[in-house]
């Protein structure tokens, strides 16, 4: 995993120095079809002063080549190149530091906004309500006609709500928007984790110092589904899946033996799909590197906020190791 790398503007320019709305950001490390729509998509937006910046963490020369191709002569766009991957909290923690939009809005580079005014309007609504500290968009398959089952981060209860509003704990990464203070205020991402859960780690901060999140089914993105993009418990992404979310929960003083059920669960999973060794790898990476976390401490107003609207939404513990422990072993 890496420390640390030096971004570079390749085409297009910085943001502008004056104030704006909203700086739209997008990774990518692959998929050039999908990300120059993604990227289009997100200039495509109206009725908003944005500036839209593309981060690439791995492509080969020929695409690198197209996306400046994009970008150049834009005077609100920029196209920058790592050549060391940040991952994604890394790599979002760099475009969102070379902004300074009033909001961040972050969309997957397989993904596309449905239709070209949903910065705009996160940046109405959140500027509507000021403890308001991120909108999770509602993510779409491509069709734009069926929710992104996968993409659904939230208490299975809450499905039938997915075109309307609520207050939830975590937003999912394909499509969403972060007021630039909560952002700052809960200190970014955190780029340690490289890959998975960044989000929930970052919500969890969030919510600590008094934020509220909501999703917001009136904003909607279109999600492709790219098998690369996925969670596979065949795949090496297994050990980040596992490590980093044991670490988030010790990170809020969550005992070892608190996590046993959870560790047991991802060993089965994990050995249902043949990703044993992975999920016991990020076991034990976790482990190591538990001394190094730091400790949040819950206020109690974020233990009722928990409690309200995520708790309250899954049930007694028995009553949901059926639908989302056990039903999710068939799921890669």
């Amino acid at each position: 995993m890496p420390t640390s790398a030096a971004p570079r503007l390749i085409s297009g320019s910085l943001p502008p120095a004056r104030r704006y709305g909203a700086d739209i950001i997008i990774l990518t490390h692959g998929r050039l079809q999908a990300t120059l729509e993604a990227v289009a998509s997100a200039i495509r937006q109206a009725n908003v002063d944005s500036y839209v910046a593309l981060l690439d963490q791995g492509t080969d020369s020929a695409a690198r080549a197209r996306y400046a191709e994009l970008f150049a002569g834009r005077t609100c766009a920029g196209f920058f190149v790592s050549d060391t991957n940040l991952g994604v909290g890394g790599g979002r923690n760099f475009l969102s530091n070379i902004g300074h939009g009033d909001i961040i809005v972050a969309l997957d580079n397989d993904a596309v906004f449905a239709d070209p005014f949903i910065a705009a309007d996160a940046l109405r609504a959140l500027a509507a309500t000021p403890k308001l500290g991120a909108i999770a968009f509602r993510i779409m398959d491509s069709s734009g006609q069926n929710l992104d089952e996968r993409s659904w981060g939230f208490p299975q209860s809450l499905k039938p709500l997915a075109y309307k509003k609520f207050l939830i704990t975590t937003f999912v990464g394909a499509g969403h928007a972060i007021r630039r203070a909560a952002w700052e205020d809960a200190g970014g991402y955190d780029a340690s984790l490289f890959f998975t859960w960044e989000e929930y780690d970052f919500a969890l901060r969030a919510i600590a110092r008094g934020w509220h999140i909501e999703h917001r089914g009136d904003l909607a993105v279109l999600h492709k589904l790219a098998p690369e993009s996925r969670i596979r418990w065949q795949s090496g992404r297994t050990k980040y899946y596992v490590r980093n979310r044991l670490l988030i929960a010790r990170k809020w003083r969550a005992s070892w033996p608190s996590l046993l059920p959870r560790i047991a669960g991802y060993a089965v999973k994990a050995a249902l799909n043949g990703a044993a060794f992975a999920a016991l790898a990020g076991t034990l990476a976790a482990i190591r590197r538990d001394r190094h976390t730091p400790r949040e401490t819950m206020p109690p107003a974020m233990r009722r906020y928990l409690a309200d609207h995520d708790f309250a939404h899954r049930g007694p513990l028995l009553k949901r190791i059926g639908p989302e422990i056990f039903a999710s072993l068939a799921r890669d």
